[in-house]
């Protein structure tokens, strides 16, 4: 892969992630200081992306991978993408609002699979090359939270009050146009054609051929503990930024792109501790960061405790990887060669899918349950707010410690 391929492919991870970081992060701010919106209202507003999660494999499994380029589909969805960015920009209610989130993460998830798909049939060793471009990804989303606070200062109070946060859509939208434009300067990715090879069934695309994986008892366990730690993981992504707006704290949004600086750390760190201590234990270590980030969330305040907010979003490396990248490892070590990519299938469709989709409403439900609460003391709604996924997260943990019995997982980290 030559340099102008890697510099193109770099700048299009860049911006992928950079306009998913410039809006979702502060979404939830947004839906309440701007658009009043109650706490199921913006569950159904963050469900949209477990249903973008959902239909995604049908966009990705019977279109583009059998009729179009890659890059070209990445174009349009941008394009597209871009006007109805814009379109959430000049939305005044959530009535008005929804439609257009919805359409928008329908059309926004596949794209994920689509960068990838570019990247990957470019490259002549994936292992060592991919992890270089992926990095980009990273810095998009980090740059966005940065801008965001540091550039535009768009999170502090004055400026909510004032609706400047809606700016974050119009930014995503402009990135969202860049990146359409662009996409058709990408390398060309046409559709693989193999002769002989069979369509792909419905069942293949959502990873249902797997099924038959969950006849073994560890596997199940691990199935079904992965569905539940969506729960908390639903609560951060909905609500940590307005948390940490209305507390107090400063620069909320910079401050969360500490959470992907420490997912890259731990990421390199992953390899050793799975090595030295096992699939089981690094599991449930992820459960237990979980847990404690919550307490830290639940105890902690933007003033003499402001260090215990800073690390419960530090610890966000260890809360993403060592659960879910350790996840996919497992799930890669389980699956026969012909099962490999459906079990991986199987492994988002219940965790972004199904487990997010329960999460964020139940985070929306557990948001209204304290409302009175909320009305006289923000403190107090945010304490008894983050104790339920800390419970949560605890008992997933418990319940994986108790079911799922010790094997041994070769740690294959690229």
């Amino acid at each position: 892969m030559n340099l102008i391929t890697k510099a193109k492919l770099s700048f299009m991870m860049f911006l992928e992630f950079f306009i998913w970081g410039a809006w979702f992060v502060t979404l939830g701010t947004f839906l309440s200081k701007t658009l009043n919106a109650t706490g199921l209202e913006t569950a159904n507003v963050f469900s949209t992306q477990s249903w973008g999660a959902i239909i995604a494999p049908f966009i990705i499994g019977l279109i583009a991978d059998r009729y179009f380029n890659a890059e070209r589909i990445l174009g349009i969805l941008h394009l597209i993408g871009a006007f109805l960015m814009y379109k959430l920009y000049s939305s005044d209610t959530i009535a008005v609002f929804f439609p257009f989130v919805l359409g928008y993460m329908i059309l926004f998830m596949p794209t994920l699979s689509l960068v990838n798909s570019v990247s990957f049939r470019q490259m002549t060793n994936p292992e060592k090359e991919f992890s270089i471009i992926r990095l980009f990804g990273t810095i998009g989303w980090i740059v966005a939270g940065m801008s965001i606070s540091y550039i535009f200062k768009w999170d502090t109070e004055e400026a909510i009050g004032q609706g400047m946060l809606r700016n974050t859509f119009l930014l995503a939208s402009v990135a969202s146009l860049v990146l359409g434009l662009f996409s058709f300067l990408l390398p060309k990715t046409p559709p693989v054609k193999v002769e002989g090879a069979e369509k792909k069934t419905i069942s293949q695309i959502l990873g249902l051929d797997a099924i038959a994986l969950l006849k073994d008892r560890n596997f199940l366990v691990f199935v079904v503990s992965s569905v539940l730690i969506c729960i908390p993981l639903a609560f951060y992504y909905q609500y940590a930024n307005q948390f940490l707006t209305e507390v107090g704290m400063s620069n909320p949004t910079g401050k969360m792109t500490i959470g992907q600086i420490s997912e890259v750390l731990c990421l390199l760190l992953l390899p050793v501790f799975f090595t030295r201590f096992g699939f089981k234990n690094t599991i449930v270590v992820g459960m237990l960061c979980w847990a404690l980030r919550y307490l830290l969330f639940a105890f902690g305040n933007p003033g003499e405790l402001a260090f215990m907010l800073i690390i419960g979003i530090a610890l966000h490396g260890i809360c993403y990887d060592f659960f879910f990248v350790s996840g996919q490892i497992y799930t890669d070590s389980k699956a026969g060669l012909q099962h490999k990519s459906a079990a991986q299938g199987l492994i988002t469709l219940a965790t972004y899918g199904l487990g997010q989709l329960i999460g964020f409403w139940v985070a929306g439900y557990v948001s209204d349950m304290y409302a009175e609460v909320k009305s006289s003391s923000i403190p107090a709604f945010w304490n008894q707010l983050w104790i339920v996924p800390a419970a949560i997260a605890f008992i997933v943990m418990i319940i994986f410690i108790i079911f799922f019995k010790n094997e041994k997982i070769s740690a294959n980290v690229k």
